[in-house]
């Protein structure tokens, strides 16, 4: 199916990222940790003999992402004043990303993961967050000059979840907006570190019409609305879609995603591959949707250019779970372009 869609010739921005990456900055806000993998697939955390230690958080996960791909991303987050800490910042810029912004806690840890996937294909969660340094970032602490070059302004909503770091979460919004960024979300949700449902129920819509652009995945759909049916439009566009909203994005796994905007909707299927480790495939998506994005915001309104990026974002995702970890598994252009072009042979790399 991936064959119908091929890119233009000159104005490809799924390929073209490397020039002006300096005026086409994403900041990304939240958690970075570390993630915790077994060695072996198919097990329980219990019954896994061995873990592998990688980096990993999901707006972290998206900076690095958008990096390998060309782009130009900084991280402003809080890691602990330990070896965890000064790896993960270290991580950053070995894939130049911008870590001006990100601050030391002494009091606190890095945070860590416990990540499986089951024989079941489900993956399993087991954080160690009491807190951690990432939710106590203060908002006298945010990089004002950073969030002020900003052309896209990426979040989740792990960092609402308490205070401090909510406070300095909808500060960076509000600092970024005012200087004219695009406001990216994906609420990214992990349960397990809410005090309750209806309490990430709350905190996840309570920014929810701030946003520009917002992916989400099925089962987000079922737990922010109420509704099983997951692929109704009209329960995605009467619950979710927002008057302020410029573009709304499903994943739907291996089988590609769905976009929603103000004048038109579609669907784009995922690009095949044999998955290893779904880690890090929603924000290998993500990462190749706002490369492109930061680089030609008319993708708002020109459906053809948004079905590339769409494919270009789906191909990112499915180089991803080939491999184990998060940002280790991170694509390059080039893996990107070399994967489009046996599954799309009219897909030709610019030079």
């Amino acid at each position: 199916m991936a064959e119908d869609y091929v890119p233009c010739d000159s104005n490809n921005h799924a390929l073209n990222m490397k020039e002006g990456a300096k005026d086409s900055l994403v900041v990304c806000f939240g958690e970075m940790l570390i993630d915790f993998v077994p060695t072996v697939g198919g097990v329980s955390l219990a019954e896994a003999p061995t873990f592998k230690k990688a980096p990993g958080g999901a707006p972290a996960n998206v900076a690095v992402g958008i990096s390998k791909l060309g782009g130009s991303s900084a991280f402003i987050g809080k890691l602990g004043d330990d070896d965890f800490g000064y790896m993960l910042s270290d991580i950053l810029k070995q894939n130049n990303v911008d870590n001006s912004g990100v601050r030391f806690d002494s009091t606190a840890r890095t945070a860590l993961a416990f990540i499986t996937l089951r024989a079941d294909g489900e993956r399993e969660f087991l954080f160690f967050r009491h807190p951690s340094a990432d939710m106590l970032l203060q908002e006298s602490e945010l990089d004002i000059n950073l969030l002020e070059q900003a052309r896209i302004f990426h979040y989740g909503s792990i960092s609402l979840i308490s205070e401090p770091c909510r406070s300095s979460h909808i500060a960076a919004m509000r600092i970024a907006k005012k200087s004219g960024s695009i406001l990216s979300y994906d609420p990214n949700l992990r349960l397990a570190l809410w005090p309750s449902a209806e309490a990430a129920r709350e905190g996840i819509m309570s920014i929810w019409e701030q946003a520009d652009v917002i992916k989400i995945s099925e089962e987000e759909i079922t737990f922010l609305t109420g509704y099983d049916d997951h692929t109704d439009d009209k329960v995605v566009l009467d619950k979710l879609f927002h008057p302020n909203l410029k573009l709304l994005i499903v994943t739907e796994g291996s089988e590609g995603c769905r976009y929603y905007t103000k004048e038109f909707k579609g669907r784009v299927p995922g690009v095949k591959v044999k998955p290893v480790d779904t880690t890090g495939a929603g924000d290998a998506f993500v990462g190749g949707m706002l490369s492109n994005l930061a680089f030609n915001l008319n993708l708002f309104e020109d459906e053809k250019l948004l079905r590339e990026a769409l494919l270009f974002a789906n191909a990112c995702g499915a180089v991803t779970v080939t491999e184990r970890g998060a940002i280790p598994a991170l694509p390059t252009k080039e893996a990107v372009l070399k994967l489009l072009g046996k599954v799309s042979p009219g897909w030709k790399a610019q030079t």
